[in-house]
């Protein structure tokens, strides 16, 4: 089978599209199925692209004037779309198209695909109403929501429009980015998402087309064949680890408020970076946290032997993530994890997790206080994530994908 990706987030950048990527790149290929990767990306030398091109990743006609750090820009989908037909001819005899996000360089492969006749599979990865909501300034949501929607609407026609309502748009900014996701999932031929409960939320809101659940996953071989159990012994602290983004979405600032009210003895590792960290790190100084240290990006390997042996993962997130990639990365070492928002209980194992009653910084820290009187919870937790942890791998989700396109090519 001949597939091609599309994706505006994969090269120069770090996250759960880009991992998620990776792993089913490599998996499909492991398969014998041939994966190119057509993305955005920052200036590359000759050499660079060459390299790229070897591993069949290429970089599509992207804005130049972006500054690092900044996630890149395609340019008009119509750019991309001839430069493909005009530099990879032979993605004319390809099988699938399996399109990632929802902006340019996706809408390109979504209109191909319409244009070659080629079936095009979209994965809808995030709460797109949520992120918009998280990067800019109330002054300018809605009106930055309002052209997102007319520059997407221009190559993908809106035939829905979401309402204003007292659900998850109840902005008006939330509202146009809801109306374009739905949009954007619709264009495609067949719609698949991590989460069952992101699958509702889709529905809701009026996507129509045939869709499915397929779990995100990570690549088997960065992960050991088996779990070591975690034990909290009498006299230990409780060794948690923070390895999201450092953000106002992540509500890192809401966990270190908890961290306040906790009794008992703790340490926090924070690996990553983001937005907050300056401020993190000046509110645990501030406050005397001393037991929170702050790793900042780290490579993966030293990340995972800390995850290794920590007693919880922790993520408060709350309204925000579908299928976050920590948490699966937990579950393929042991690691029970520590969360906030029932949706990512529905990810989880159960019996492998500790969930708070609410996501306020009182509710956390009220868990984590109850959790002090109940330290043999965490061996029975880890027991549980050891047990399942094979069905976070790829190997073990690889082949719902490919049925789904073999499916959708027969079709």
């Amino acid at each position: 089978m001949k597939i091609a990706m599309f994706s505006d987030c994969y090269l120069d950048l770090t996250g759960g599209i880009v991992t998620v990527m990776k792993a089913q790149k490599k998996a499909l290929e492991k398969l014998g199925h041939t994966v190119y990767i057509f993305t955005t990306g920052y200036p590359k030398t000759k050499t660079e692209l060459e390299k790229l091109a070897k591993k069949n990743v290429f970089v599509v006609p992207s804005c130049r004037f972006l500054i690092r750090r900044v996630t890149p820009v395609s340019r008009r989908p119509r750019i991309i779309e001839k430069w493909i037909l005009k530099k990879h001819p032979e993605i004319r005899e390809f099988d699938v198209f399996y399109t990632h996000y929802e902006a340019g360089c996706s809408i390109a492969g979504i209109r191909l695909g319409h244009e070659l006749k080629i079936p095009v599979v979209q994965i809808m990865h995030g709460r797109e109403d949520m992120g918009e909501t998280n990067i800019m300034p109330p002054g300018l949501r809605t009106i930055v929501a309002w052209g997102l929607n007319g520059m997407h609407g221009w190559y993908l026609p809106h035939t829905k429009k979401v309402q204003k309502d007292d659900y998850l748009a109840n902005t008006r900014a939330k509202a146009r980015m809801w109306t374009l996701v739905v949009n954007h999932a619709d264009a495609a031929d067949f719609v698949i998402t991590p989460a069952e409960h992101y699958l509702k939320k889709l529905k809701h809101y009026g996507v129509t087309k045939g869709s499915r659940v397929v779990r995100n996953a990570v690549a088997d071989e960065l992960f050991p064949s088996s779990a070591k159990i975690r034990e909290w012994k009498d006299g230990e602290p409780l060794r948690m680890i923070w390895h999201s983004r450092v953000s106002g979405e992540k509500r890192i600032m809401v966990l270190l408020e908890a961290l306040t009210r906790v009794k008992g003895e703790y340490e926090l590792d924070v690996y990553g970076g983001g937005p907050e960290l300056v401020k993190a790190k000046l509110f645990a100084q501030t406050h005397r946290l001393k037991n929170v240290k702050f790793h900042g990006d780290t490579e993966f390997e030293e990340l995972k032997k800390k995850l290794s042996k920590a007693h919880l993962d922790v993520l408060v997130s709350y309204n925000y993530d579908v299928c976050p990639m920590t948490l699966l990365e937990a579950q393929a070492v042991g690691t029970p994890v520590f969360i906030c928002d029932k949706d990512m209980a529905s990810l989880v194992p159960r019996g492998g997790y500790v969930l708070a009653d609410g996501p306020t910084a009182e509710e956390i820290a009220e868990a984590l206080n109850k959790l002090f009187t109940q330290r043999e919870q965490i061996r029975k937790m880890s027991e549980v994530m050891a047990k399942h942890r094979e069905e976070a791998l790829e190997s073990y989700r690889i082949n719902e994908l490919v049925k789904i396109f073999n499916d959708i090519i027969k079709a």
